[in-house]
């Protein structure tokens, strides 16, 4: 089958080196166009780097994984996902081209679920101004 376009590894401390100096050696060969890794930990794992994320490009004329240099915050730009990697924690996060922070599923949903509360509470508050219960309405 084809290869994934990207990938993602969570550093362990007993495969740590394998992942960094290892795995973008066998996923170039693979034919993946980004491999990154990331170490949640604290204190980092690699204690030859202050960094905990990691990560590379392919080179398709030689065929090899390039590393990529985070800029002077840490983030990493990911041509495949168009965005930002940002280390945050424990967390990975995605931020977009304006440094927007892209949200998951479920933090859509709280969001969502918050502004549909906020906007009942207006309604109620709305009513009671009316001389309207809400809690009588049906």
């Amino acid at each position: 089958g084809l290869a994934p376009d990207v990938t993602f590894e969570i550093l362990s401390e007993e495969t740590w080196e394998k992942q960094v100096y290892e795995k973008p050696r066998m996923y170039a060969a693979l034919g993946v166009q980004e491999h990154f890794a990331y170490d949640p930990r604290e204190p980092f794992i690699s204690h030859d780097t202050a960094r905990r994320l990691f990560g590379w490009r392919l080179d398709a004329q030689r065929q090899q994984m390039v590393k990529i240099i985070p800029n002077a915050e840490g983030w990493m730009w990911s041509e495949q996902l168009e965005s930002w990697l940002v280390p945050d924690g424990i967390h990975l996060r995605l931020y977009d081209k304006e440094q927007r922070l892209r949200l998951t599923g479920e933090e859509v949903q709280t969001l969502e679920a918050s502004s549909w509360a906020r906007q009942a509470q207006a309604l109620a508050e709305k009513l009671r101004s009316l001389g309207i219960n809400p809690d009588e309405v049906v």
